[in-house]
């Protein structure tokens, strides 16, 4: 137990460092701005609630392990070490995609999103086959470490992680590029799913169609 729970620990701290910390000091060197924005919204709205759930879901990835290396048992069912295995191939894997999908967004690499500001749409890479590669790989990592160390706060990490996902991009992310690229994401949204291949894309609104001429 101890040897999975560390190595999840391991490969967490690994992981939210190169995720955030590495890819901030690449995305400032590069471009002069770290990119962080932070949480929008007022305080109780859904998406200050996206940005809080976030930044518990993060917290929630370390404690999990340490949780367990402290004593805490895992969830009835959960010991087999097929699991655990799996959780880890899904852990490693979902770390690759994280960063592959961070380095597809280039400049327009941002945590959080600023109203005012323009950023290019990124539909290359990954994103020509998801519009939210980065959440969704997120979401990947953090189930494979819930595998990996099977106990309630792993578990409630993980409804966190997905229930800020859903929040951010549905309520902010989603809105805020519909308003800068309108035609753009529209097609874009029409033939991209939303975190995964072919589900969740959005129909063109009438008003987008281009009349035919003559």
């Amino acid at each position: 137990m101890n040897a999975w729970a560390w190595t999840a620990l391991t490969l967490y701290l690994a992981w939210a460092g190169t995720a955030f910390g590495v890819r901030a000091a690449v995305q400032r060197r590069r471009t002069g701005d770290a990119g962080f924005r932070g949480a929008s919204g007022r305080p109780g709205t859904a998406s200050w609630w996206a940005g809080v759930l976030f930044l518990t879901a993060l917290l929630v990835g370390a404690a999990a392990p340490a949780a367990a290396l402290a004593g805490l048992p895992g969830l009835p069912g959960t010991g087999d070490v097929t699991v655990r295995g799996a959780g880890l191939l899904l852990t490693v894997t979902g770390m690759a995609f994280t960063l592959a999908a961070q380095t597809n967004m280039g400049a327009s690499w941002r945590v959080g999103v600023d109203a005012a500001e323009r950023t290019t749409l990124v539909t290359g890479g990954l994103f020509a086959h998801v519009r939210n590669p980065v959440f969704t790989a997120m979401v990947c990592t953090a189930a494979g470490l819930a595998l990996m160390v099977p106990n309630w706060i792993a578990a409630l990490g993980l409804i966190a992680l997905v229930t800020a996902v859903q929040v951010q991009v549905r309520v902010v992310e989603e809105p805020y590029l519909s308003a800068i690229h309108p035609d753009a994401y529209g097609a874009y949204t029409a033939r991209t799913g939303r975190f995964v291949p072919g589900i969740g894309k959005r129909p063109v609104s009438p008003d987008r169609v281009t009349p035919p001429i003559g």
